[in-house]
C-alpha cells in the first residue's frame, strides 16, 4: 500500500476491483481543504480511459505485472499463439483482446506478454515496427499541392498514408501507437 500522492505515471494499482494503469496525475492543494489527486488511468483488462479523484494520503495497493518476452508464432482463426523462447511454453490470446496489436503482428516477431496471477492482460508492443509494403498505387507526377500522401497496404492488412516516393515492396517502419508512417526502414 503506498499513499495515492506517490503514483506516478506507468505503475499499476488495484482499486475497487479494478486493475489499472497511471497515465497522468495531477496534485491540487488549495489553503482551505485537503489535497485533491487526480488521475487519468486505464483499466488493463478493458482498455477503458477514465479519470478518478483521490484525497491526499489516501492508500492505494500497488501491484507489479510480469513480463516475459515471447515470439509470436501463428493465427489459429480465433487465437493468436506466442511462444517462450526459454522454456518453449506456448500461450493463446484471444484476438478479440489483441485487436490493435494484431495490425502490428508478422510471424516470428518478439513481444513482451504482460500478465498478472498468471491472467495473461496483453502484448506490449515496441514502439516501431518495421512491415512491408505489398501494394500502393504508383506516385502521380506533379501532384504535391499538399503534404503528397498516398494509401498503402502493409504485410498485416494495415493501410498506412505514405509520401509519394515511397512504392511497393519497399519495407517502412510503423508507429505502432497511431499507426502512422514514421520512415524507411
Amino acid at each position: 500500500m503506498v499513499n495515492v500522492t506517490e503514483l506516478r505515471p506507468s505503475n499499476y494499482f488495484i482499486h475497487e476491483g479494478g486493475l489499472y494503469s497511471v497515465l497522468d496525475i495531477a496534485l491540487n492543494k488549495t489553503a482551505m481543504r485537503k489535497m485533491v489527486v487526480k488521475l487519468k488511468v486505464k483499466n488493463v483488462r478493458t482498455g477503458a480511459v477514465t479519470e478518478m479523484s483521490f484525497l491526499g494520503g489516501t492508500a492505494i495497493e500497488t501491484v507489479r505485472l510480469d513480463k516475459r518476452q515471447m515470439q509470436y508464432l501463428y493465427d489459429t482463426g480465433s487465437h493468436l499463439v506466442f511462444m517462450d523462447q526459454s522454456s518453449y511454453e506456448q500461450v493463446e490470446i484471444s484476438k478479440d483482446n489483441l485487436e490493435w496489436e494484431k495490425q502490428f503482428l508478422r510471424g516470428d516477431e518478439t513481444v513482451e506478454i504482460l500478465s498478472y496471477e498468471e491472467e495473461i492482460l496483453g502484448v506490449s508492443l515496441p514502439a516501431k515496427v518495421a512491415l512491408k509494403i505489398t501494394e500502393t498505387e504508383p506516385a502521380i507526377r506533379g501532384d504535391t499541392v499538399n503534404k503528397a500522401m498516398k494509401d498503402a497496404l502493409l504485410e498485416t492488412g494495415l493501410k498506412v498514408r505514405v509520401p509519394l516516393f515511397i512504392n511497393e515492396g519497399e519495407t517502412i517502419m510503423v508507429r505502432t501507437d497511431d499507426a502512422t508512417y514514421d520512415g524507411r526502414a
